[in-house]
């Protein structure tokens, strides 16, 4: 391409940035593994139920785990980042004290819930035992890991998020307009 091209395509917002995938944490390749294999096997399902007509059964129970999996690593994504859902319009009304003590108590309840949540998964894997999937012939606990991985992953990045706040000195909820 010339230079005129470029100077033309640039006037007009046309030339991509440089992507940067350096501040991409380690939890968003394993969702975007899950997300890649889920994609994959729905094709495979595809495939073989309307080129071949003969469908291959795992296909479904697979896709199924595998959009759990997707669905509760992704959810790690959403804690480092800090973006559930949140209402911060109470915190614009209230004192900057009491929005500062009700910001980290959120943020210390947030890092108990999930650390229960760890911990009734490990629970009801132990309950588990050996039950196998229903088509394909392996423990249900896998499935279970999956979880009980991103429930631990999300309470240390939740830990990891209160630290953050602790140490700026205030919260997204505190100050939503600095995020």
């Amino acid at each position: 391409m010339s230079a005129d091209h470029d100077s033309l395509a640039a006037s007009f917002g046309e030339l991509d940035e440089k992507v940067d995938l350096s501040a991409t944490i380690a939890e968003a390749w394993l969702a975007l593994f899950f997300f890649w294999a889920l994609g994959l096997t729905v094709l495979y399902q595809f495939i073989t139920r309307y080129v071949f007509n003969d469908s291959a059964a795992w296909t479904e129970e697979i896709a199924r785990y595998l959009l759990i999996a997707t669905v509760f690593i992704g959810a790690v994504i959403g804690v480092a980042k800090n973006n559930h859902i949140q209402v911060d319009f109470f915190y614009r009304f209230m004192p900057s004290g009491v929005a500062r003590g009700v910001s980290l108590l959120t943020d210390v309840l947030r890092v108990a819930f999930l650390a229960f949540a760890s911990y009734l998964t490990w629970l009801l894997m132990q309950k588990m035992g050996n039950y196998q999937m229903t088509i394909v012939n392996l423990p249900m606990n896998i499935v279970y890991g999956v979880v009980l991985l991103a429930f631990v992953l999300m309470t240390w990045r939740a830990v990891w998020v209160m630290q953050r706040h602790w140490q700026q000195g205030f919260s997204q909820l505190e100050r939503p307009d600095t995020f």
